[in-house]
C-alpha cells in the first residue's frame, strides 16, 4: 500500500510524539491502519510525504542508490543571483561534506498555495522570491542548509513530488492511495 499525504506545518512526520507539551502528528488524519513514512520532512516543512506499509517498497523511494528526484518550492529571503542560482546547482559544501548537483530555477511567479497557519512574515523591505530545488539525495533539512550557505534563507519550502509521485491538488491534511 502507498499513500501520498500533503503534510500541513507544524506537524511531526511520525504518530506519536512524547515532548511536553505533545506535538502535532499523523495520528489526526485518519490515515489507513499500519503505514508509515517513507523517508522524512521537517516539521516546519510541508507537502507531499510518501506513507507505506512495505518495507522494500520504503527503501526503493528514499535510499540515494535508487536516485528517485524529490522536487520542492522553496521561499527564499533575498533576490538569488546567476552566480547564487549555480552555486546550488553545481552542490554546496556543508559542514557534513558537499551536496550533490542540483536543479535549479527561479520560479517567474509565486506557485499557487494554501495559505499556512501561521503565514511566513512579510518584509516590505526584504525581497523574496520562489526556486524549484530537485535534489537526488536527503540529508537533515538539507534544502534549507543549502540555501542559507549561499545567502538565501528558506521562508516556507513545500515538497511537491518525489520520483514519479505528485501532491497534485491535495490540500494540506488530505490524502490518497497511489500506484507503488
Amino acid at each position: 500500500m502507498l499513500v501520498a499525504f500533503n503534510k500541513p506545518f507544524n506537524v511531526l512526520c511520525q504518530f506519536t510524539d512524547r515532548s511536553q507539551p505533545p506535538r502535532a502528528t499523523l495520528a489526526g488524519f485518519g490515515l489507513p491502519k499500519g503505514v508509515y513514512a517513507a523517508g522524512r520532512l521537517d516539521h516546519d516543512s510541508e507537502g507531499l510525504l510518501l506513507l507505506t506499509d512495505d518495507g522494500g517498497l520504503a527503501h526503493r523511494l528514499t535510499d540515494p542508490r535508487h536516485k528517485q528526484d524529490k522536487t520542492y518550492w522553496v521561499q527564499v529571503e533575498g533576490a538569488p543571483t546567476p552566480e547564487k542560482l549555480q552555486a546550488l546547482r553545481d552542490g554546496v559544501p556543508l559542514n557534513d561534506g558537499p551536496t550533490l548537483p542540483a536543479r535549479v530555477h527561479l520560479l517567474e511567479t509565486p506557485p499557487v498555495l494554501w495559505s499556512r497557519d501561521p503565514p511566513v512574515r512579510f518584509r516590505k523591505t526584504v525581497p523574496d522570491a520562489w526556486l524549484a530545488i530537485t535534489l537526488r539525495e536527503g540529508r537533515n533539512r538539507q534544502v534549507r542548509r543549502m540555501t542559507a550557505a549561499v545567502g538565501l534563507p528558506t521562508l516556507r519550502l513545500v515538497r511537491v513530488s518525489m520520483g514519479p509521485h505528485s501532491l497534485g491538488e491535495l490540500l494540506p491534511g488530505q490524502w490518497r492511495m497511489v500506484e507503488g
